[in-house]
C-alpha cells in the first residue's frame, strides 16, 4: 500500500513540474520579442509574389512589429491585410520562438497559399487570370503564369461560365493539355481551338457539348491526323453534331 501511494505521489510531482515547467514556458514564450519576419510558400505554386511585397504588407499594417512581444500581435489581423493581395488564396501568420543562451528571441513566419491561375484572358481593353474558382484576379509581371490563353472577343460572364469549365476539362485531360496551345473566342458560337502540332485549327463552334465534341476530335487525331495527315488540312470543325467537316489546304 506505501508503495503505490508513492508512487501515486511521484506522478503527481511529476504532473506537477510539467505544468509549473510549461506555464513558465507559455509566459516567456508571449513575452519573447519579435526579431525578424520569415515569408514562406510552396515552392510549386504556379504564381509567386515576390517576398519583399509581403514584407512591406506586414510592415504597414503593424510599423512597431519588430521587437514588439508576441503577445501583444494581432495576427488575425495580419492575415487579413496579406489575403487582401488579389493574388493570394490564403495566408497564415503564426509565432516561431527559439531560445538562446540567454533569453527566448522569436520570428513572425507567415505562410502563403498563391492562387492558382486556369486561363489567362486578354481581351482589347484587359488582361487577367480565372482560377478553377472563377476568381478574377490580375496579370502581374512579378508573377508571370504559364497557362492557356485566350484571347478574342471575351465577355467575362462568357469566361467564367462557359470558357472556364472547357478549360477545366482541357487541363485535366492529359491528352489535351499536351495538344492545345491557345484559344480564340470570335464570338459566343465561335470558339476557334489552336493546337500545338500541326497547322489545322479547331473549330468548336460554340461551347455546348464540349466534351462530345472533343472525345469526337481525339477519334479524328487517332485515326486520320496520326498517319502522317498533320499538315494536310486547313480547319476541322466540331460544329455539328456527331459529325467532323475537315478542309484541306
Amino acid at each position: 500500500m506505501f508503495k503505490k501511494l508513492s508512487k501515486i505521489a511521484g506522478v503527481l510531482a511529476l504532473i506537477a513540474f510539467l505544468v509549473i515547467t510549461l506555464a513558465f514556458t507559455s509566459i516567456k514564450y508571449h513575452d519573447a520579442p519579435c526579431s525578424g519576419i520569415v515569408i514562406e510558400y510552396a515552392p510549386d505554386d504556379k504564381i509567386a509574389l515576390d517576398k519583399a511585397v509581403i514584407r512591406k504588407i506586414i510592415l504597414n499594417a503593424d510599423k512597431d512589429l519588430l521587437g514588439q512581444h508576441f503577445d501583444s500581435i494581432n495576427t488575425a489581423a495580419l492575415e487579413q491585410e496579406v489575403e487582401e493581395l488579389p493574388a493570394v488564396f490564403n495566408a497564415e501568420v503564426f509565432e516561431m520562438v527559439a531560445k538562446d543562451s540567454t533569453s527566448y528571441k522569436g520570428v513572425l513566419t507567415v505562410r502563403v497559399k498563391h492562387r492558382e491561375p486556369l486561363l489567362r484572358v486578354i481581351t482589347k481593353s484587359e488582361s487577367y487570370y480565372l482560377d478553377e474558382f472563377g476568381y478574377k484576379f490580375p496579370v502581374s509581371s512579378s508573377y508571370p503564369a504559364h497557362v492557356l490563353v485566350a484571347t478574342g472577343n471575351i465577355s467575362e460572364k462568357f469566361a467564367r461560365e462557359e470558357l472556364l469549365p472547357c478549360v477545366s476539362f482541357i487541363e485535366n485531360n492529359e491528352f489535351w493539355r499536351a495538344q492545345i496551345e491557345q484559344v480564340y473566342v470570335e464570338s459566343e458560337d465561335e470558339v476557334i481551338l489552336t493546337p500545338l502540332f500541326g497547322e489545322q485549327l479547331i473549330e468548336m463552334g460554340s461551347l455546348d457539348n464540349y466534351q462530345e465534341k472533343l472525345r469526337n476530335m481525339k477519334t479524328f487525331y487517332k485515326k486520320v491526323l496520326a498517319n502522317n495527315n498533320w499538315n494536310k488540312y486547313k480547319s476541322i470543325s466540331l460544329k455539328y453534331r456527331d459529325q467532323i467537316v475537315a478542309k484541306r489546304k
